[in-house]
């Protein structure tokens, strides 16, 4: 600790950061912590950090196990007298776990998915296993209870070491809509559905595609995804759909929340291990109400019925009946839409993840 009357330092490694983890560290510094970051040199959001005078070092961490990057952050260590490292993804964990080794500082990580980690895997023991580690930030409350559940030889984990903090957004972010999807070859009067994924199986797209089945064909509903899904399996099971002519690929896009913000409903049909899926949180910023499966903590942003609808894992029929009533009711569907945006603005704003994150660390730190 520096003192009672000396803020806050905490030294902060990343990788790509989202716009989201950028503003919460630059919201920091503005609450007062001294904050300096390691992060990626072609990191998407850098620039706001140097546009908010937040000291970058850049560097690019490699492996698990990176000489040049415990190197960099042991001198950071030595020379900064920070009191928190707060790191953000697997690489910078294993390497800022070893660099930290002999000195004081308080280490929080950030868990953004459910599982992956196991009592019988080394790789997890030079993680998130690791006792060193004072806190573990989780985006959604089912990577807690994720936690909480694991045992080994009747050994639990301390529920102490683990804190849900939801990765918050500003509505100010979404302001412009792309409500022209005709030039993805969607008729101007069709009800759109988009899907922002990529073709890991866990992501259900296979089950979206299926549900296509169960809508009535005289239906004009059209299926927009958006995303790397450039599979010839995937491409095969859309061509036997009987909606075929009605699903339309747009490739990676940098403007992918523009783009479900000028659609009418947004799917994601997980099969498992969603933390708190972003792309369902644009949706919903943008007014666009969303379809989510009981899937780690997708559910924790979806009032059923109110602000989205909730369907079981893999159950395409259930997809397809969701669909199916905001398309036949869709006064109803604008409604949810609009208690959707409300959500995300009073329920999972940044300024929340800022305050909850500064309180954890004024707890770490004993000034609280």
């Amino acid at each position: 600790m520096n003192g009672e009357n000396m803020s806050i330092k905490a030294l902060c490694i990343t990788s790509h950061s989202d716009r989201p983890e950028a503003e919460t560290l630059v919201g920091l510094q503005k609450k007062g912590v001294e904050i300096d970051i390691i992060a990626h040199p072609g990191g998407f959001n850098n620039l706001i950090y140097e546009d908010s005078g937040v000291p970058l070092t850049t560097h690019t961490i490699k492996s698990r196990f990176d000489l040049a990057a415990i190197k960099l952050i042991r001198n950071k260590l030595a020379a900064g007298n920070y009191d928190i490292l707060h790191v953000f993804n697997n690489k910078a964990l294993s390497n800022a776990l070893i660099a930290a080794i002999g000195f004081p500082v308080k280490i929080v990580a950030y868990r953004g998915i459910v599982g992956n980690v196991s009592f019988f895997d080394p790789a997890s023991w030079m993680t998130w296993l690791n006792p060193r580690i004072n806190k573990i930030i989780c985006v959604a409350e089912a990577i807690r209870q994720h936690f909480l559940q694991m045992h080994f030889l009747g050994v639990k984990m301390n529920p102490q070491r683990f804190v849900t903090i939801h990765k918050g957004h500003k509505l100010s972010w979404y302001q412009n809509p792309c409500n022209n999807l005709t030039k993805f070859n969607i008729p101007d009067d069709a009800f759109v559905v988009g899907c922002i994924a990529n073709i890991r199986p866990r992501k259900g797209i296979h089950v979206l595609i299926e549900a296509a089945s169960y809508i009535p064909e005289d239906s004009n509903i059209h299926f927009l995804l958006i995303g790397n899904m450039d599979s010839n399996s995937l491409k095969k099971q859309i061509e036997r759909s009987p909606f075929s002519k009605h699903f339309h690929l747009t490739g990676f896009r940098k403007n992918a929340p523009a783009i479900i913000g000028g659609c009418d409903l947004s799917v994601l049909p997980a099969l498992k291990r969603e933390g708190l899926p972003k792309v369902v949180i644009e949706s919903m910023a943008y007014g666009v109400p969303a379809i989510v499966t009981d899937s780690g903590g997708s559910p924790e942003l979806i009032e059923p019925g109110k602000s989205g609808l909730v369907v079981p894992p893999g159950d395409a029929k259930a997809i397809a009946d969701a669909i199916m009533s905001l398309y036949t009711d869709r006064e109803k569907c604008r409604q949810m839409g609009a208690e959707a945006k409300k959500r995300i603005n009073t329920e999972f704003n940044n300024r929340m993840t800022i305050e909850k994150t500064f309180e954890l660390y004024q707890e770490l730190d004993g000034k609280q």
